[in-house]
């Protein structure tokens, strides 16, 4: 039976060369990609910033409401094409979008090795990235074996496979797949399928590629079960984000240990958070998760 920890967990992205959290306050962010710094929108950030002033080539400017979209303000020193970033030995091209990031989530770099270190020392596990992007994670997996990426989105697989051919990886035994993540999911229960490990990110709304409609709240625990079905007592482990929500990672937990009951291991819950880079190391958080994981 899976022990569940109430008592939440801290995953801290340090950020690396290619991404800093520079300063935060009075609901926004300053960060740098690379060379460029972008100021963008952050409810969460409600203290004030330590710095007396903000130098950066680009502006998310939030729209009207809370869902109301937005645009960029751009200095012309930003590539309108890209620009090229790494972590460890995965390369991706940066860039700013309508949905207010940069084609890649810098705060899922300590998701990416805590995978690694359930994964270790194996070279032909079976990873599930659903909700997979543009792939940085996808990539960061396949060192220990096949992976199945499933999006919604025709053009962020193909951005998943740029960003495998631009890193060298073009060879790996990665499937690419443009696909409803939860309806792809229940037709590998029904195929008898398992996997190693499975990393979900589902978005708060969401369409397929054939127009479904996906709800967060109303898709996860069906999904979340179709999950637990395709692994067993010798995968390692379920990782679940969730982002912009009014929810507690308590809550995620409830159900991930609802449905890892029958299971050994661990369901351990609790936040993602970014630290900046100044004096004190303030940490901004991003996200909340829940995780299962198996020690072998």
């Amino acid at each position: 039976m899976a022990e569940l920890v109430t008592d939440p967990v801290l995953m801290v992205g340090e950020g690396w060369d290619g991404y800093r959290l520079i300063d935060s306050g009075h609901g926004r962010k300053l960060e740098s990609f690379g060379p460029y710094s972008f100021i963008r929108p952050e409810p969460q950030a409600m203290w004030t910033p330590r710095l007396d002033s903000w130098d950066a080539q680009g502006e998310f400017i939030p729209g009207s409401d809370e869902d109301g979209g937005g645009r960029w303000d751009l200095s012309r020193d930003v590539p309108q094409d890209g620009w090229e970033l790494s972590w460890g030995e995965a390369r991706f091209t940066a860039q700013p979008t309508p949905f207010r990031h940069l084609q890649f989530f810098p705060d899922m770099a300590p998701v990416w090795d805590w995978m690694g270190e359930q994964l270790a020392g194996q070279d032909s596990a079976e990873t599930l990235n659903l909700f997979g992007y543009t792939g940085v994670g996808s990539l960061a997996l396949s060192r220990y074996g096949q992976v199945t990426h499933v999006d919604a989105s025709k053009k962020s697989v193909a951005q998943a496979r740029e960003n495998a051919a631009l890193s060298g990886l073009e060879e790996r035994p990665i499937r690419w797949l443009v696909d409803d993540a939860a309806k792809f999911t229940a037709r590998e229960v029904r195929r008898g399928r398992r996997y190693d490990g499975i990393i979900l990110d589902p978005p708060k709304f969401g369409r397929g590629p054939k127009n479904e409609t996906w709800r967060l709240e109303e898709g996860l625990p069906a999904l979340l079960s179709d999950s637990r079905k395709l692994l067993d007592a010798d995968s390692r482990f379920l990782f679940l984000t969730v982002y912009a929500v009014r929810m507690s990672s308590l809550a995620l937990a409830g159900l991930v240990d609802e449905l890892f009951r029958d299971m050994p291991g661990t369901v351990e819950h609790g936040d993602l958070a970014v630290r900046e880079t100044g004096e004190g190391g303030r940490l901004l958080p991003t996200a909340i998760f829940a995780r299962w994981s198996n020690s072998q």
